[in-house]
């Protein structure tokens, strides 16, 4: 015989806020220099412009909540450059952060450092070099360990001068994020043939370009990530 539900039960109230994701893009490029046959110097500032300007006006809707995005770059040129958080070390990967004690470390080093590890996800803009990541960013990213990367979700945006958008590289970047703990999402953006898309301000030529939409589908998945994965790393830590 069927109990009798009780008036007592549990309506469960939902509430909405507003969640801040702390978002690092990881340029890939340290090119400065203009190739012989002209063009840009770094092709890869018009589209982390761009990025970067998608990424701040965002106010999306997960559920009852809205997601904004606070933005901190993290370009090779400035972190290897003089002075900068990795001159010490250079792009060659002399000094590891996970090699030296933390009292150690330049205090630029130590701010970087920090940048990473209280990131909630990271969207990573690159180019193809020789169909694989480029050495920046690969020293970039490496000289941090995967303790600081774990249980967050990462974006991959790839870029070209040519017809394939940096899709070779992009494969290549997914299964060093992987490694480092920050699975990327799914979907993957890829911008050929740049100059013809996005101007030198990182805005788009043609805003409704099909090869522009890539984008807003990329951040959805990686918001989503982000927040299942913040939730997560609250109520239990990481692993």
């Amino acid at each position: 015989m069927p109990q009798e539900r009780s008036n007592d039960n549990i309506i469960m109230a939902s509430t909405s806020s507003n969640i801040v994701l702390k978002t690092v893009v990881f340029l890939g490029s340290a090119r400065n220099v203009t190739p012989p046959w002209g063009g840009d110097t770094r092709l890869g500032d018009r589209v982390l412009k761009w990025v970067e300007s998608t990424l701040r006006s965002r106010q999306a809707t997960l559920g009852s909540d809205t997601i904004s995005h606070d933005i901190s770059i993290i370009d090779p040129l400035q972190v290897f450059g003089r002075d900068g958080a990795l001159s010490h070390s250079g792009g060659e990967l002399q000094a590891p952060t996970f090699f030296m004690k933390a009292d150690d470390l330049p205090q630029a080093t130590k701010d970087l450092t920090e940048t990473i590890r209280s990131a909630d996800c990271y969207v990573i803009v690159s180019p193809e070099y020789n169909h694989s990541v480029p050495p920046a960013l690969s020293s970039l990213m490496g000289h941090f360990g995967g303790s600081l990367y774990k249980c967050k979700p990462s974006g991959i945006v790839t870029y070209s001068s040519g017809p394939w958008g940096g899709a070779r590289a992009a494969v290549a970047i997914q299964t060093m994020c992987h490694e480092l703990g920050c699975l990327s999402v799914s979907k993957f953006c890829g911008i050929p043939t740049v100059s013809d898309l996005i101007n030198l301000d990182g805005t788009p030529i043609d805003s409704d370009h099909r090869m522009l939409k890539q984008l807003p589908d990329l951040v959805t998945q990686l918001e989503w990530m982000a927040v299942a994965m913040l939730n997560q790393r609250k109520a239990t830590g990481t692993f």
